[in-house]
């Protein structure tokens, strides 16, 4: 079971990184296409090369139409897809201060509830996302400059943020069934100093 949830866990990871790495490409692609935008109607190139900025944005040279609307879809998109892979793994961030000189037990108990609040917000935060896919298929709400349905976004996400819920549900199991039979079932959750 293990085998499987790190899978789905790293098959997310990889798609969100597929889509960051196209979301960086955009907002790169933009960015030129604006500098170039602005040096070639600058008085210096207006002076030397007349007629060429106008030439190249009629061709489609320049900034990308819509870039900030992909780049806030697949944002979206792409933290919840890293987040199965953070979980399984026990990559969050933590301040274990005052929890690292309690006893293993006491750190395990900690942990047993803080993965089942984990798991729970994700569900809350999946069927949020669900909430607002629906109300946005239904008032066929469409971004403001490519006039695509803003719930195709949502669904995206509302994907990733499933499979991030799944995933953190079988976290929280995965802790009960460590707390009582003895086992360990998930590697890499032991900390710093194990």
């Amino acid at each position: 079971m293990q085998r499987l949830f790190m899978a789905l866990a790293r098959l997310m990871a990889v798609i969100g990184g597929a889509v960051l790495t196209a979301v960086i490409l955009v907002t790169c692609v933009s960015v030129a296409g604006r500098v170039l935008n602005t040096v070639l109607h600058g008085a210096l190139a207006q002076s030397m090369i007349p007629g060429l900025a106008d030439r190249l944005i009629e061709m489609g040279v320049g900034p990308l139409l819509g870039d900030f609307e992909l780049v806030e879809a697949g944002v979206a998109f792409a933290v919840f897809a890293f987040l199965p892979l953070c979980q399984i793994t026990g990559g969050h961030a933590s301040v274990d201060i005052f929890t690292s000189k309690l006893p293993r037990g006491a750190n395990r108990a900690i942990q047993l509830v803080i993965d089942w609040v984990f798991a729970a917000v994700l569900i809350l935060v999946a069927m949020q996302l669900f909430q607002g896919m629906l109300e946005k298929l239904r008032y066929n709400e469409t971004t403001f400059m490519l006039q695509f349905p803003v719930w195709w976004s949502y669904a995206a996400s509302l994907f990733a943020a499933a499979m991030a819920a799944l995933v953190g549900l079988y976290v929280a199991v995965a802790r009960v069934v460590e707390t009582v039979s003895g086992r360990v079932i998930l590697h890499g959750h032991e900390g710093a100093d194990a």
